[in-house]
């Protein structure tokens, strides 16, 4: 199987080389761990994000921009869907050293393989340097670093972890970027095959850097729920489709409709009490290679990401 740590640690590496260029911050802790700081002390520029989040895939997707409506957006394509997304860049490890929490994301999961998700999911990685990507406007510790790197099987010195807070350019380009992961996550829980996903495209606009993490959170969310678009290239039989795809974007959810702070505010900020259901872009199409035909539902809601963004 293809690394996605090796590829991921190949452009962390180019990372540190391009520090300067990039406006990222490179920190070496006691232990030899390397935090790659994009958006905490640092700026974190457009193409720190571009890189944060190829490296969250594995190095398996690319990220690239364009103009829309809505301002800058990203277009992120992968013809490894299950590995990039699902894999690598899923935030699906809950990190708790002492006071420090955070959800990692990234490669080093599927060398920690610490979630349920892995049993199904049939891909194991298997590397002597790992990439974990962190939301957090926390620095980690040596102690988080060599925490991060036993559960990954690695040495510290051989870890590399990729720092953005929620309220950045780095933080709202790489949300957005998670566009594709987004849909396939909800194809998984609807029961979908991910074996049967070929190849992915997204479309999402990036969030402006709001004035604080929560108010990011707002926003960043928004932008998949209300403006994420995907495609998605199948191979399987045409019902396995048709049963599921009004489920699929985030419209088939009870609490759709309202910005996603708002939302958050209705149920007292307590993120597990909204509809999972919620989380999903805004558009789907799949079209199935084995027969041609195209499936599509759900549709952009611009008043609402119009009413978010404060456009």
């Amino acid at each position: 199987m293809i690394s996605v740590n090796e590829r991921a640690a190949e452009i962390a590496k180019k990372m540190v080389l391009r520090k300067d260029e990039l406006k990222i911050g490179v920190e070496k802790l006691e232990n030899g761990a390397l935090i790659l700081d994009c958006g905490v002390e640092e700026y974190g520029g457009i193409m720190a994000g571009k890189l944060f989040s190829e490296a969250c895939m594995g190095g398996l997707a690319t990220v690239e921009f364009s103009y829309s409506e809505f301002g800058m957006q990203v277009n992120v394509s992968t013809d490894y869907p299950k590995e990039a997304c699902m894999a690598s860049q899923f935030a699906g490890w809950k990190i708790k050293v002492e006071k420090f929490f955070a959800l990692g994301s990234g490669p080093a999961r599927s060398l920690a393989r610490d979630e349920k998700l892995f049993k199904t999911l049939g891909y194991k990685d298997d590397y002597t340097e790992a990439v974990i990507a962190l939301e957090t406007r926390t620095m980690p510790s040596a102690e988080v670093a060599s925490y991060i790197a036993e559960k990954a099987g690695i040495t510290p010195d051989g870890l590399y972890i990729l720092v953005a807070p929620t309220a950045s350019l780095v933080g709202s380009i790489q949300i957005s970027a998670r566009i594709v992961e987004t849909g396939l996550h909800k194809l998984h829980e609807l029961g979908f095959s991910l074996d049967s996903v070929m190849s992915g495209f997204g479309t999402c606009p990036v969030a402006p850097i709001a004035k604080s993490d929560l108010k990011a959170m707002g926003i960043t969310n928004d932008c998949i729920l209300y403006g994420g678009q995907t495609r998605y290239f199948a191979d399987c039989e045409d019902e396995d489709i048709e049963t599921i795809i009004e489920n699929v974007p985030s419209s088939a959810s009870r609490d759709y409709g309202s910005p996603f702070y708002e939302i958050f505010k209705k149920y007292d900020k307590d993120f597990y009490k909204i509809d999972p259901n919620l989380f999903s872009p805004a558009e789907i199409f799949m079209n199935n290679i084995k027969t041609g035909k195209i499936f599509h539902a759900g549709k952009v809601n611009q008043n609402v990401l119009t009413k978010s963004l404060g456009l």
